[in-house]
């Protein structure tokens, strides 16, 4: 085994941290903001003090933005996951046509979000639709959510083992009874990992929000108007609750989505013993 370079090491160490730090020391300068006991965003650090979470957490139309966004979030994600998952049981049957209709799934993914917003907003005008969180914004997240929900139930339902559900069917079980207590089980974790998952997609979403939701707001398209309006002094700390709101919630989707792996691989590793 050959040693790289001293020069070729220090390289790839100093791109590591450099790596780590661009991704990692915004969060940690937004986090001493949300703590600096100043009216004024910025630096040098005053004192620290709690009083702007206070604040933040006070403020009545921020908590409505908040819960706007929460109950969007929750709406999308479960319309979303349905959907993909209804999608991915009828494709996986006919690998043919779920290869052709990949192309249409991540047309939402690929489209510019200021072009959607537009186009929606266009559509909706046409339809006659008006504008707020139900049903204009919930259609556009559903929309928006919906191919990662796809792209991320389609290669957990392929990977599964057919003649699991074969042997059910052979046992006399309906289809919807076999999906009921043979696939959704061995699935579950992945659904629930999914859902966490447009879930905040949905949450954070604001450049397509921004066309649709009318006069009501969202926690993102809330916190652009008091950016361009005004630069409240607690806005580090909405950043701050944002940011552990989206982390923890991707967190579990990550940890979910590993105890189905885990599953899984117990399940195969059960059958090869038992052949």
């Amino acid at each position: 085994m050959t040693m790289r370079p001293v020069h070729i090491r220090w390289a790839l160490a100093a791109y590591g941290v450099a790596f780590v730090c661009f991704l990692y020391v915004p969060m940690i300068v937004l986090c001493l903001l949300s703590f600096n006991d100043s009216p004024v965003v910025g630096f040098p650090i005053r004192t620290l003090t709690t009083a702007w979470y206070r604040q933040a957490l006070a403020d009545g139309v921020l908590m409505d933005a908040l819960w706007n966004s929460a109950w969007l979030g929750i709406a999308s994600s479960a319309i979303g996951t349905a959907l993909a998952l209804t999608a991915v049981l009828g494709l996986r049957r006919v690998p043919r046509l779920a290869a052709a209709a990949l192309p249409f799934v991540v047309l939402p993914i690929v489209m510019p979000a200021i072009v959607t917003g537009v186009v929606m907003l266009i559509f909706f005008g046409f339809t006659g639709l008006r504008l707020g969180l139900f049903p204009t914004t919930l259609i556009v997240h559903v929309t928006w959510v919906l191919p990662f929900a796809y792209l991320s139930l389609y290669p957990r339902l392929v990977g599964l083992d057919r003649s699991i559900e074969e042997a059910a069917m052979d046992l006399g079980a309906m289809p919807l009874t076999v999906f009921r207590r043979v696939t959704f089980p061995l699935i579950r974790p992945a659904v629930i990992a999914t859902a966490l998952f447009a879930f905040t997609l949905s949450f954070d979403e604001f450049v397509r929000t921004f066309f649709v939701v009318g006069t009501q707001q969202t926690l993102p398209v809330h916190l652009w108007i008091l950016v361009t309006e005004e630069v409240a002094p607690f806005l580090p700390a909405v950043g701050v609750i944002i940011m552990l709101l989206t982390l923890g919630t991707a967190a579990l989707g990550f940890a979910t989505s590993s105890i189905n792996s885990r599953r899984i691989a117990r399940f195969a590793m059960t059958r090869e013993i038992a052949s």
